[in-house]
């Protein structure tokens, strides 16, 4: 699992609102080639709302290294071998720079350009703020534009998210305000059952501290996901598969992904072995993310998007998937990498909840929440989601399944269509 650190790393508050991924790099090459990809910069730039390009060019002039600033495969890197520590501390300069208000040191600042001026407009606080302009990034800043429209969806989601921390305590802090409300703008006494902003925000508090806690406890863990992939080592694990897999999961036909289907593909063999793991170590809680992606690996399907559907419905139990998505995320961030990705996790969740609905009816009420933690983590994005919520679907539940899963999603659906509608009237007043 990916340590998260607060975006401040002198606020050692643990239930300090902002987060990211701490830095991950890997050194590629030798001599004159060797080059250092920063696998998370993406991640880490959307949760400080800036471009990918501002970050690594930051680093670049930091270190007099040539660096790429639009890569279309996401391998974002910098020539020469440099430590993430020292990369983090050098993170912590362009944060302080070029994100927090230079006010109330909130990172909750959209950049606006006008007049050769770079200004951070703090959602917080109100204030407005410029950035020095002899900064040498402030000059790669002003030639690189971005083209006038809407905001890219990193922009859009920070403004979102910081939108929605100001609604429930405009001054910043991590505790919530008196007055709670949903999704759909209803009011009550008591954290309403659809998921309101405060009771989200305490809910990513909760979250962010197990994170943090587990992180610690389990530093070596991280590393697996780079030092235990190696194709040497995934062909070590392989040898020693069971040769025969037990059929019980039931997995929906799904277009152009190959399967012997009947329950002898490798996705039933995956969603078979899960369940087997949760059998003999007594909860799914206990089944380590790290070996459940590096199973899928060895079967060669750790790419698909029908090990999406597997992982959902196996990973996950009704009564405190909430509790579980957050500890997943890193493990699904890595697999849900496109928009086929991200359908069959809402397909998954469809499912799931129709599965298990019956049995446990108050899985509706939470949707609006797992969604929002969905969101939250970049599992999914606002095109997809609204898209799914449309039109219900009997591709994975019956018809009035489906339309009572999106019924239950509208909430959701609201307040991310008008958040849209405020962001582009803002867009508009700008220009």
């Amino acid at each position: 699992m990916v340590a998260l650190i607060n975006v401040r790393r002198d606020v050692s508050d643990a239930f300090y609102r902002y987060k990211m991924e701490k830095i991950q790099t890997k050194i590629e090459g030798k001599g004159n080639g060797i080059k250092t990809v920063i696998i998370n910069l993406a991640s880490v730039a959307q949760s400080l709302s800036r471009p990918g390009s501002y970050v690594i060019k930051y680093f670049g002039f930091e270190l007099g290294a040539q660096t790429n600033i639009d890569p279309r495969d996401d391998r974002w890197i910098i020539n020469g071998a440099h430590d993430a520590a020292k990369l983090q501390d050098y993170l912590d300069g362009f944060i302080n720079k070029f994100v927090l208000c230079k006010k109330c040191k909130n990172p909750e600042t959209d950049v606006h350009i006008k007049d050769e001026r770079i200004v951070l407009d703090c959602k917080a606080c109100g204030q407005r703020t410029d950035v020095d302009l002899r900064l040498k990034l402030s000059g790669f800043i002003l030639k690189n534009q971005p083209k006038k429209g809407k905001k890219d969806k990193a922009e859009r989601k920070a403004a979102r998210r910081a939108k929605a921390n100001g609604n429930a305590n405009g001054n910043g802090n991590a505790s919530g305000g008196e007055d709670v409300s949903d999704a759909s703008g209803k009011k009550s006494d008591e954290v309403a059952d659809a998921g309101s902003d405060d009771e989200f925000e305490k809910m990513k508090a909760d979250a962010y501290e197990a994170a943090a806690v587990e992180a610690d406890d389990k530093d070596d863990k991280d590393d697996e996901w780079a030092v235990d992939m190696s194709e040497a080592a995934v062909k070590a694990r392989q040898s020693q598969l069971p040769g025969e897999f037990k059929a019980k999961l039931t997995i929906a036909d799904d277009e152009d992904e190959e399967g012997e289907g009947g329950g002898n593909s490798v996705y039933d063999q995956l969603g078979t072995w899960i369940q087997d793991q949760i059998a003999e170590k007594g909860s799914s809680d206990a089944v380590d993310s790290v070996e459940i992606y590096l199973k899928a690996k060895e079967f060669g399907i750790e790419g698909k998007h029908r090990t999406v559907l597997v992982l959902v419905q196996t990973i996950f139990d009704p009564e405190k998937i909430c509790a579980q998505i957050p500890k997943r995320a890193s493990m699904l961030k890595k697999i849900v990498t496109s928009e086929r990705h991200e359908k069959a996790l809402l397909g998954g969740t469809e499912r799931f909840i129709g599965l298990n609905g019956e049995k446990n009816p108050e899985l509706y009420s939470q949707l609006v929440k797992i969604l929002q933690l969905y969101y939250h983590f970049d599992l999914i994005t606002e095109d997809v989601v609204t898209k799914w919520g449309t039109k219900a679907s009997k591709k994975y539940v019956d018809l009035s399944t489906s339309k009572k899963v999106r019924k239950a999603a509208e909430p959701f659906l609201t307040w991310l269509a008008e958040a849209e509608s405020e962001e582009d009237d803002d867009d508009d007043d700008d220009e």
